[in-house]
């Protein structure tokens, strides 16, 4: 749909819009997920005195991906992509304290590369006569220029959806509201990049598919053993956010990109039901996020904790649920794709760790006994949030079911040998049993942890990345500052410039100042050295 904002002089400026079957399904996805997100949000940001600037930053924030999704054109796209990363900075640091600033400007300095990718596409875009790209994929694909802004695409991608090496800011971004995590990790910022890469996929090479698939991989295996090692209950559902957006790639990268738009709808639905779940339970448990303080929530929280394990279950690739439509299709279209062992060999031990840390997950919060406070009273009187949760959930249950008739009307034949077509469901079920095992022995032993520490420390901090792009960027420049400091400001300039003839002064000044206080000892003093001068003289 073209519309003509204004013609002056033969020049006519038009703005397009594109709806055609994945913007409008991505469109109703993010409205649905928003307006049930700004509902709980209404109880969990109660008591706030800035509720309204926060529905209005949230409402901003889907208007921007509004924007992205139905853009066929790289300008508006980058009205929209900047939008949203303004609007996520904004919300980031809405709880003013220090530690958000620090993760509002690794969140938006690691965007702005993508941002700056963008620009460039917009500047080698400008010998094709026009910026909507969806005209040129298919006819320039192959050419260098297409190879080019292909790359950079696949550059912006990369930051928005925090692959490697850009990840650390996505857990650094859990210092936003809950609501915020649920709507920024299920539909709107970290999709954009896998949106991007759905509508350019046509013109990407095989080189830059070889790279994708290397780098989504990585990501993937990295974020699910990060989450095993991780206490923080956020942390641990952002962790297995990355992860899945890792999978979303990679299944592009093997030219899936329809099958990775199906398991982006289906994942939108169970992850922000899992960050509304685990919305309630921080709300309850007085703001820890700790999962170590928990347990035995099935028993305090009966309606929330069933909705987190549906949720778990569906990210976990449950029989019948959402997550099993998307999940176990990829896989099963993976396997029958041509793809390198190592791409296959990732691929399938990150799904089986993706059930190990929900299980690990559910044996902390759901088992044993309640760890917090002993006389702590905890209820689920929240009516808006139950409602959210509630909408959420019957789409997390019906929602894969209902797309698979949408997005794949003809079944897909898969033929498989007997082993590769029962690999899924053994990589789940040993996935599931390691995580529990490992829970309870890091529950019980503490043995089992202090041996493990190395192996922790690498895999829990995601393999260093964030010393990288925090300490590792700011170290040299902060000492190379303070070396200046100290040698010009603090060092030689000062010792000859202000502070020493402050010095000087100040001495000359207290021998003045003796001089005065000692008027008559010093005028003795001078009048015996003139008799002894005049007396010299005289003799001689």
């Amino acid at each position: 749909m073209d519309w003509n904002i204004i013609t002056l002089n033969g020049s006519s400026i038009i703005m397009t819009f594109l709806f055609d079957w994945i913007s409008l399904l991505f469109m109703g996805f993010v409205l649905i997920i928003s307006s049930l997100v700004i509902l709980y949000s209404d109880d969990y940001m109660f008591g706030d005195l800035n509720i309204a600037r926060f529905i209005m930053l949230v409402l901003m924030f889907v208007v921007s991906m509004m924007f992205l999704i139905i853009s066929p054109n790289v300008i508006s796209i980058l009205l929209g992509w900047d939008g949203l990363g303004l609007v996520s900075y904004l919300l980031v640091i809405y709880y003013q304290n220090v530690k958000s600033y620090g993760a509002g400007m690794l969140t938006v300095l690691s965007n702005r590369i993508g941002d700056v990718a963008l620009l460039m596409v917009i500047a080698w875009m400008i010998n094709f006569g026009s910026w909507s790209f969806i005209y040129y994929l298919d006819f320039l694909s192959g050419s260098v220029e297409m190879e080019l802004i292909s790359f950079l695409v696949v550059l912006a991608a990369m930051t928005k959806s925090a692959q490697i090496p850009f990840s650390s800011w996505l857990p650094a971004a859990m210092a936003a509201p809950t609501p915020v995590s649920a709507l920024v990790h299920s539909s709107t910022l970290v999709t954009a990049g896998v949106y991007l890469l759905i509508r350019f996929s046509p013109s990407f090479s095989y080189w830059l598919n070889v790279f994708l698939l290397l780098v989504s991989g990585l990501t993937m295996f990295m974020a699910g053993l990060g989450a095993n090692f991780e206490y923080d209950l956020k942390k641990i559902i952002a962790l297995s956010t990355l992860s899945q957006l890792g999978l979303m790639i990679m299944t592009i990268s093997v030219g899936l990109s329809t099958l990775a738009f199906f398991h982006l709808l289906t994942h939108a639905l169970f992850k922000a039901l899992l960050f509304m779940c685990a919305g309630g339970v921080i709300h309850s448990m007085g703001d820890s996020q700790d999962i170590r303080y928990m347990g035995g929530m099935s028993v305090y929280m009966p309606f929330t904790s069933s909705c987190l394990m549906v949720a778990n279950f569906a990210l976990c690739g449950m029989p019948f649920l959402a997550g099993f439509y998307s999940k176990d299709f990829i896989l099963e279209m993976f396997s029958m794709s041509y793809v390198n062992m190592f791409g296959f060999f990732l691929l399938f031990l990150s799904t089986g760790l993706t059930v190990c840390y929900s299980f690990r997950l559910f044996y902390f919060v759901m088992c044993g006994d309640f760890n917090f406070f002993s006389s702590y009273s905890m209820a689920e009187t929240n009516y808006h949030m139950v409602f959210g949760m509630i909408g959420l959930l019957i789409m997390s249950v019906f929602g894969g079911g209902a797309l698979m008739w949408l997005i794949c009307p003809t079944p897909s034949m898969i033929c498989l040998p007997y082993y590769l077509s029962f690999l899924t469901l053994f990589v789940l079920f040993i996935g599931g049993w390691v995580g529990y095992e490992m829970a309870g022995f890091s529950f019980s032993d503490n043995l089992f942890s202090m041996h493990l520490y190395p192996v922790s420390s690498f895999s829990g901090s995601m393999w260093f990345m964030p010393f990288f792009s925090t300490y590792g960027v700011s170290y040299m420049p902060l000492g190379l500052g303070y070396d200046a400091t100290k040698v010009f400001d603090s060092g030689w300039m000062e010792y000859f410039g202000g502070q020493g003839m402050y010095l000087i002064l100040f001495n000359l000044g207290s021998v003045n100042q003796w001089f005065q206080y000692n008027s008559l000892k010093v005028f003795l003093g001078f009048f015996v050295m003139w008799v002894v001068i005049l007396l010299f003289i005289i003799i001689y």
